[in-house]
């Protein structure tokens, strides 16, 4: 894996650019409805749908945010768990079988809920902007 790093932000950016586009009086009265159903303003729908379209990275909320905040925090302890253990073999003593299938577990345990979460923000995403859900 690279150095690149995975960083959560509980607090958005300022947003400091601006992007116009035109659309007509019907248009812009679909996209507030759309926006309304999808409790976002126009503004931030408007930014959604262009950032994740152009494949950039998806809009969280904060409680999206949060949640990965609290999976990352817990990846980043298995993996202190793990380098112990890693350790622990690498200075030739001995690991109790049972350390490692509970440290195997927790990955699982985590894997799961990784992709739990991304398969739920991924159709939510659309579903929200679209107004089913």
């Amino acid at each position: 894996m690279d150095d690149a790093k995975f960083e959560v932000r509980l607090e958005p950016d300022r947003k400091g650019r601006m992007v116009h586009a035109r659309v007509s009086a019907d248009e812009y009265a679909e996209i507030e409805k759309a926006a309304k159903a999808a409790d976002m303003t126009v503004s931030g729908f408007f930014r959604s749908l262009i950032i994740e379209g152009a494949g950039v990275r998806p809009i969280l909320t904060k409680d999206d945010r949060f949640v990965m905040a609290l999976l990352l925090e817990d990846m980043r302890a298995i993996g202190v768990n793990l380098n112990q253990v890693a350790r622990s073999i690498n200075s030739s003593k001995s690991v109790h079988p049972s350390e490692l299938g509970i440290n195997l577990g927790n990955v699982q345990r985590v894997q799961a809920a990784v992709l739990t979460e991304l398969r739920s923000l991924a159709k939510r995403a659309g579903h929200k902007r679209r107004g089913e859900g």
